[in-house]
């Protein structure tokens, strides 16, 4: 099965859930062992900072916000958990963060080249920066930066969106494509208002922009902040559809099967879930190297719960998956 353009996009995300089930479910399984070797791609992940300097209307780290008690690890213990990790045999790591100013973009630098002298796979999503900044990333040994569009109307992410705007936003993307990094980037499913329209459009810029790493996750409500007076949560039904279609769409993207699944307060690391989107073609599970306090910090939504190793095999159990844990623990096992 191929998926083109909008109209055959249109047409899986509106169909029947049982004629998708029947029909598009499979053909993405089997593109996802076809494309990547069914194998599930494990990532160590870390959120280094919780401070952001924006205030999107569906973030719980927003600005002025007073959930989450706010923390800055300092690079040193950055690369010392990076190192942890390598050790572990993991050869990617991801690096994200709020969009704080007082972090330091040469400490950026410095965590970059310190874990690539380890010879990690480095994504890293820590907001807009200008192009030469992206360069200087590059050159430090960063390979892939995260930087979701979010939405691809512009009056939308405006919006949603007020500390930056569309145009700027995608400037940023574009300046990072330019910089020789690979781009990763995507859309939140099925916010409040969102259309299937905008929906499919999210989906084709997708495709335009030739993304290597979709992280998407759906519309999940964060207490205190202005969208979840507007609705939610997102349909986890609705983000199968989107993964299948991704799959299908755009042969060897990696996209996110941290996902969550009937039971919220499980966050991002119910095993049902996760195991419904490897199912429908995802491969992308994360190691979180924050201590609790921390992680419970981290929050983008309200209930993230990512994983420890235990509950990646359990999802490679349940789907029949082999672990790929990178480049790193392959050359050394």
């Amino acid at each position: 099965m191929k998926i083109e353009n909008r109209a055959q996009v249109l047409e899986i995300l509106q169909m029947p859930m049982e004629t998708f089930l029947r029909d598009v479910v499979p053909e993405a399984r089997k593109a996802f062992t076809d494309q990547l070797d069914g194998k599930l791609r494990v990532t160590s992940m870390m959120g280094f900072s919780n401070i952001c300097k924006n205030r999107c209307l569906y973030c719980g780290m927003r600005a002025g916000s007073t959930g989450p008690e706010r923390y800055r690890i300092p690079p040193e213990d950055v690369i010392a958990a990076g190192n942890t990790a390598a050790d572990a045999g993991f050869g990617r790591i991801f690096l994200i963060s709020g969009e704080d100013p007082g972090y330091g973009f040469n400490q950026l630098l410095r965590i970059t080249s310190a874990l690539k002298a380890r010879g990690m796979f480095i994504s890293l999503a820590c907001g807009e920066w200008d192009a030469a900044q992206y360069r200087e990333l590059c050159a430090a040994g960063a390979d892939e930066y995260v930087i979701k569009f979010e939405m691809s109307h512009p009056d939308s992410f405006d919006r949603l969106n007020p500390s930056t705007d569309f145009d700027r936003r995608m400037r940023s993307i574009r300046a990072v494509q330019d910089s020789g990094m690979l781009l990763a980037s995507g859309n939140i499913v099925d916010w409040p208002g969102q259309t299937t329209d905008e929906l499919a459009d999210d989906i084709m810029l997708m495709k335009s922009l030739g993304i290597s790493w979709a992280p998407v996750i759906p519309y999940l409500p964060a207490r205190g902040t202005p969208l979840a007076e507007e609705g939610g949560p997102g349909s986890r039904l609705l983000m199968l559809r989107e993964i299948a279609i991704l799959r299908l769409m755009i042969p060897g993207v990696h996209i996110t099967a941290q996902q969550p699944g009937e039971d919220l307060s499980k966050g991002l690391s119910d095993p049902e879930g996760n195991a419904a989107a490897v199912n429908a073609g995802a491969d992308v599970l994360f190691w979180d190297l924050l201590s609790d306090p921390q992680a419970r910090s981290f929050r983008v939504i309200d209930v993230r719960n990512l994983t420890d190793r235990g509950h990646i095999s359990r999802v490679a159990e349940m789907t029949g998956r082999a672990i790929d844990t990178g480049e790193y623990f392959h050359e050394h096992e």
